[in-house]
């Protein structure tokens, strides 16, 4: 078995738009440098997701300096967008827990109005303050997150993927299969492990930065949708909910909180702690 190694990092600078491939990058307490510090909110204030938007997989936010996003989807111009000014604070909701966001300007919200054809605003996470704890169920005493779902990264492993892949050639949806890396939206790919590894880590090391393993992740119709053409099927929901199912979630990968600060790289070696 080869030594294990950091194969790939993505970060998604908007919560559920097209994630971006990097070659390294650097580990805040609450996830990636960049990543789901912006996020689309309906006219509740409630989260926008590819769960009900699957168009959100086509449209990019390519990272500008200083913390600005480059937006850009078929059938509409790229719109640069700059970090709001600190000032009244918005508070959206992500499955029903309140984040302090500040909201971007005018031309933003009619940028993503526009393109998913509704109400919707651009929101950015600006301080460490706003950033919302982890479930305490499965945290550590001041564990944080930004937005994404629930942690602050998550991890699959290629190994895995080319076992999930083998079921699906054996089922129904075969013609579905295979299915790439990128329905699952994973911060961090692994190779060079054996298939399921995963289910046993408790705390990992990338390079210099150790992880905590918080719990398995929980699957949604969001792997179901192609992220090239924003189409949906039935895979990997049907197999992993026949072979990969735990307290009633069907799971792939694992949610991880950084012990420490560093930066990660492609290549890196991965040592399993525990």
């Amino acid at each position: 078995m080869p030594t294990p190694a950091l194969r790939s990092v993505h970060v998604h600078p908007v919560k559920a738009m097209r994630a971006l491939t990097t070659s390294e990058a650097e580990v805040q307490p609450w996830g990636l440098a960049g990543d789901r510090r912006w996020a689309v909110v309906d006219a509740e204030n409630k989260v926008v997701t590819q769960r009900r938007h699957p168009r959100m997989a086509l449209a990019s936010a390519e990272p500008l300096p200083g913390g600005g996003v480059l937006l850009s989807a078929p059938g509409r111009p790229a719109l640069a967008v700059e970090v709001p000014e600190p000032s009244a604070t918005l508070t959206m909701e992500i499955f029903d827990k309140p984040v302090e966001t500040v909201p971007a300007d005018g031309a933003a919200d009619a940028w993503v109005s526009a393109y998913l054809e509704g109400d919707f605003r651009l929101v950015h996470l600006d301080a460490p303050e706003h950033r919302r704890p982890v479930d305490p169920e499965y945290a550590l005493p001041g564990e944080t997150v930004s937005l994404a779902d629930g942690y602050p990264l998550m991890v699959t492993t290629a190994t895995s993927l080319d076992a999930l892949n083998s079921l699906i050639a054996q089922g129904d949806h075969a013609h579905e299969g295979p299915l790439p890396m990128g329905r699952f939206r994973p911060n961090l790919v692994i190779e060079g492990t054996a298939p399921w590894a995963e289910d046993g880590w408790t705390r990992l090391a990338v390079g210099e930065v150790a992880f905590r393993v918080a719990r398995p992740c929980g699957r949604c119709v969001v792997t179901t949708t192609d992220q090239s053409t924003a189409e949906r099927g039935k895979e990997p929901l049907r197999t992993l909910a026949r072979h990969r199912k735990q307290n009633g979630r069907v799971i792939f990968g694992q949610n991880l909180v950084p012990e420490h600060t560093g930066t990660i790289r492609v290549g890196d070696e991965v040592k399993i702690l525990d």
